[in-house]
């Protein structure tokens, strides 16, 4: 079958990574130009939003000693401080709070809006810029959360959007069963704003269903779909590791064996390997980038750099956004020559930054400070993730 994707060009930073110690308190002594630039992190190192959070939080360790050999921010050098938010909101808010006072100058929430919403609440509140790698709601953004804040994330608008336009026009799908997790925002928002695209587009929806996260049984749900007159050319799944996976076996193994499609929750090692060769195929989502230099050029000398860190290659695509959101605050505080948080906002707001997981331009606050970005397409083939291609969808619903 035909698979025309729109691609993007992909430009990344190119200076040279030097590796550095670890640990949840990353930098190195001040020179005698000033106080080391303090970057929070209120990360989830533990709980359901950790394999987002913890792959990330070695990204952004990696990027703070890649900035320290090279000079640091504004001539001073770089210290992370990492906090865990125990993929509990309340929790993520008081660490935040508690890194704004110790001196954080921005807050690294996490990559959810109902967990990573109380950090950045938190960094509005002191006039300090809080950005999400990966959280993305469109509740993401100034609207919600103050005109300091932002993330990194394509809304779940342009990642809905994405897997319609790729079912409907490359794939030549025209029907479908949604299964929407009610777990949280992301996996409501993500349901709502793909079906609107998808029908927009001329394609139909069988039916809207639901889940609940820790239910751990769709048998309901199997017999909704085993029921029905006339079977969907495919799946989509709006949920989460770990019910996911068990979702995605208990289709297969009771037949049900049309495509199924997501979004970047999907992009999880756990996943893969709970899929196996047998169940892991035939599977597509969108997410925020590729382990690949197929993906992005720089790829090869970033990842030589992490295992020169680490001990290990990469791991999970999480790494990638934890590194650019450190990578993305330097060169804003570089723009606008400060560390205060209004003028980091407008420097955010004025200039395209090129990452390792695309070019990212936002718009102004009072639009929203919507993210302009690209999605990475991914085929799960026997377990193995494979890349398609950059996409940017023809259009995007509204918010």
């Amino acid at each position: 079958m035909k698979r025309v994707l729109i691609v993007v060009c992909i430009l990344a930073v190119a200076s040279m990574m030097l590796p550095g110690c670890g640990g949840s308190d990353n930098g190195a002594e001040a020179p005698e130009g000033g106080e080391p630039i303090i970057i929070g992190a209120a990360l989830c190192q533990t709980g359901i939003q950790a394999p987002l959070d913890e792959p990330a939080l070695r990204g952004a360790q990696l990027a703070v000693d890649e900035l320290n050999a090279n000079g640091g921010i504004l001539g001073r050098q770089v210290k992370l401080v990492a906090m865990d938010g125990k993929s509990d909101p309340v929790t993520v808010g008081n660490v935040a709070k508690q890194m704004i006072d110790q001196g954080a100058v921005a807050i690294i929430a996490p990559s959810d809006f109902d967990f990573g919403g109380p950090a950045s609440r938190e960094a509005q509140n002191a006039g300090l810029v809080g950005i999400s790698p990966c959280a993305s709601s469109p509740l993401y953004g100034s609207a919600a959360l103050g005109d300091k804040q932002f993330t990194m994330s394509m809304w779940n608008t342009t990642m809905g959007a994405v897997a319609a336009e790729y079912a409907y026009n490359e794939m030549g799908y025209r029907t479908v069963y949604v299964i929407t997790d009610d777990f949280i925002d992301y996996t409501k928002s993500l349901s709502r704003y793909f079906i609107v695209h998808f029908e927009s587009l001329g394609g139909e929806v069988f039916f809207e269903d639901t889940y609940t996260q820790g239910q751990a049984d769709v048998s309901a749900q199997l017999a909704r779909i085993k029921a029905l007159p006339e079977q969907p050319d495919f799946v989509y799944i709006s949920s989460y590791m770990p019910d996911l996976a068990l979702m995605i076996r208990t289709l297969r193994e009771s037949g049900v064996n049309q495509p199924i499609v997501g979004g970047d929750a999907y992009d999880d090692p756990g996943l893969f390997e709970a899929l196996g060769t047998q169940y892991g195929s035939e599977i597509y989502f969108d997410t925020h980038g590729f382990l690949s230099d197929e993906a992005n050029a720089n790829y090869s000398s970033f990842a030589a750099a992490y295992e020169e860190k680490f001990g290990a290659e990469p791991d999970a695509v999480w790494i990638l956004p934890g590194y650019d959101v450190v990578m993305l605050l330097a060169e804003a505080m570089e723009l606008a020559g400060s560390t205060d948080g209004a003028e980091m906002a407008k420097a955010m707001e004025e200039n395209t930054f090129e990452l390792m997981t695309g070019t990212l331009e936002w718009s102004d606050a009072a639009s929203g400070h919507e993210p302009n970005k690209a999605a990475a397409m991914v085929e799960l083939v026997e377990g193995e993730p494979q890349f398609l291609g950059w996409v940017i969808p023809d259009s995007i619903p509204a918010p």
